[in-house]
């Protein structure tokens, strides 16, 4: 098991009133890409501020390297921070910029040199070391940041949503090369951020933040396929999620039946100690048929009629209403039905299958009704 690198022990901060950040324990591996993520106020930028130094917990403790940092200004913690608005001197060119905390420290100039153009070739700036901030674009600017404040060389690398003011083709540009550069360096790296493809794309565990918590930590794959939490399950892209009974076993499967007596099968090991249930698919993974087309032996199975089609280039998203009145969407990619006049259209009837293995299953939390609505990505 590799080191701890940052250690959070029941972590609290309170503004006034306001509980921003609830008793997080949270650990953070040495070398390892971790995001906080969730919508604006979750808590998530307050806790990197505090694992940074600028904000103070209220109660808790937070530990570096197994050293308790709890009450040590950021100046004395090994770690940097890259912000949104990158905050570079505009007075200074690119060099210059990415020295500025050697030579605060003193550094000698010779290996000034060869540490800031180490970090040149890192971020692919080689020949932009005389340029300003003003001569350089967003992209360009974002790898600065990252340019100085690796070149210090922390122990942890805090970073708090800087693809933010990017656009979204850069942004996604982006996303690939801080996922090298920290593979290369090998440093920590805590990234904050609302969006969650961004999260998917670049890290080794997620931590899933709502309400000053996180619901669930885990790999992107884990949370993505079985997310343990209604919330979760509908930040982490978009999920059909239908009220449920639970009703025996079949073999390997549980077996729940939705509203209207409809059997659906589920991993066993996911319904363990859970009574109030609801079993949710993704898009993706349910395929439309004709009604009286055969779908493969014990996938899961439904009726429904379309009411709304809408091409997206790679793929068609469907919305379909299934017995009952519930609405799912379902994502098609453009192969089969290759043009638009091969779509399914609004009105028609299909019958919905998808394997039980996509299946999954969140609980019925008593604060909340089955059918409120789950929280857009």
């Amino acid at each position: 098991m590799a080191p701890i690198d940052v250690r959070l022990v029941g972590v609290t901060k309170r503004f006034g009133d306001t509980l921003a950040v609830d008793h997080i324990d949270l650990e953070v591996e040495s070398g390892e890409f971790f995001s906080l993520l969730g919508p604006s106020g979750c808590g998530k930028t307050t806790t990197l501020r505090m694992i940074g130094g600028f904000e103070q917990p209220t109660e808790g403790r937070i530990e570096l390297q197994g050293e308790d940092v709890t009450w040590l200004p950021p100046y004395r913690r090994n770690v940097n921070t890259v912000f949104q608005n990158y905050a570079l001197f505009p007075h200074l060119n690119v060099y210059d910029n990415i020295a500025f905390g050697l030579r605060r420290r003193r550094v000698p100039e010779r290996e000034i040199r060869a540490r800031v153009a180490e970090m040149l070739r890192l971020v692919e700036l080689t020949g932009f070391e005389k340029r300003r901030p003003s001569q350089i674009s967003g992209g360009q600017a974002q790898r600065v940041a990252l340019a100085r404040a690796l070149v210090n060389r922390p122990a942890v690398l805090l970073l708090d949503e800087p693809l933010g003011a990017l656009d979204l083709k850069l942004r996604k540009q982006m996303q690939v090369e801080l996922k090298r550069i920290q593979q290369e360096v090998g440093i920590t790296f805590i990234y904050v951020t609302h969006d969650q493809e961004e999260a998917m794309t670049m890290s080794d565990r997620i931590a899933v933040m709502n309400r000053g918590r996180y619901e669930q930590l885990g790999d992107p794959e884990s949370l993505y396929e079985r997310p343990a939490s209604r919330f979760v399950a509908g930040f982490l892209g978009v999920s059909n999620l239908l009220p449920a009974i639970l009703d025996g076993t079949v073999g390997d499967y549980a077996v729940a039946r939705l509203r209207d007596d409809t059997p659906v099968r589920i991993p066993r090991g996911q319904t363990a100690g859970l009574s109030r249930i609801e079993v949710g698919v993704r898009p993706e993974k349910i395929r439309l048929r004709e009604p009286d087309e055969p779908v493969p032996d014990g996938h899961n199975t439904l009726t429904g009629v379309v009411r709304d089609a809408s091409y997206m280039g790679v793929s068609t998203s469907y919305i379909v209403e299934i017995r009952g009145g519930a609405r799912l969407t379902v994502y098609e990619q453009n192969v089969e039905r290759a043009t638009r006049s091969e779509l399914w259209r609004p009105g028609e009837e299909v019958r919905l299958s998808w394997s039980p293995d996509h299946t999954f299953v969140v609980p019925v939390e008593d604060d909340r009704s089955s059918d409120e609505e789950v929280p857009a990505a």
